[in-house]
C-alpha cells in the first residue's frame, strides 16, 4: 500500500503540472520493477491531440523505452478513473494492474459508467485498486473547474 501512495503522489504531481499549463489536471505514472518508467499529465491542448491523455502518453513512452507494446509487469497509476479510450489502451498494452484515485461518474470506464477492464468477453483482465488518494485527486479537479466557472 505504501508504494501505491508513493506512485500516486507522483501522479498527483503530474496532475498539478498539467493544471498549471491549463490542461485538465489528470496525472499518470507507469511503474515497472518498483520504479517509475514513465510519467505525464494531460497534454491534449498543448499537443492539439484529443488522444493525449496522461494514460496514453505514459503507455506510449513506456512501450518505446521497453521496446515492446506489451507492458507486462507494470502498474499504471492514474489520478482519476480512466475513460473508454484509455481503458481500451490499457487492455491493448496488456497492463496487468491499474491503481487510480477518484471515480469519474461522468466518463469512467472501469466501474462508474462502463466496466471495460473486467468485461468477460475480453482476453485480458486487469487487477484494479481504486480510491488511492481519492480525495486529493478529486480536489485537484474540482479546484481546476471551479476557477474556470
Amino acid at each position: 500500500m505504501e508504494s501505491n501512495i508513493q506512485f500516486m503522489q507522483a501522479a498527483l504531481e503530474e496532475a498539478r503540472s498539467a493544471a498549471a499549463a491549463g490542461e485538465v489536471p489528470i496525472g499518470a505514472v507507469l511503474a515497472h520493477g518498483g520504479k517509475i518508467l514513465a510519467r505525464s499529465g494531460n497534454r491534449t491542448i498543448r499537443d492539439n491531440d484529443p488522444t493525449a491523455h496522461a494514460e496514453i502518453i505514459v503507455l506510449r513512452e513506456a512501450a518505446r523505452l521497453l521496446g515492446n507494446y506489451r507492458l507486462a509487469g507494470t502498474t499504471l497509476y492514474v489520478t482519476i478513473e480512466p475513460c473508454c479510450m484509455c481503458a481500451g489502451a490499457i487492455i491493448q498494452a496488456r497492463v496487468p494492474r491499474l491503481v487510480y484515485g477518484a471515480d469519474d461518474p461522468k466518463g469512467g470506464a472501469v466501474r462508474s459508467c462502463f466496466e471495460i477492464l473486467s468485461h468477460p468477453s475480453l482476453n485480458h483482465q486487469v487487477e484494479v485498486t481504486s480510491g488511492v488518494l481519492a480525495a486529493e485527486s478529486a480536489a485537484i479537479l474540482q479546484s481546476f473547474f471551479a476557477e474556470r466557472r
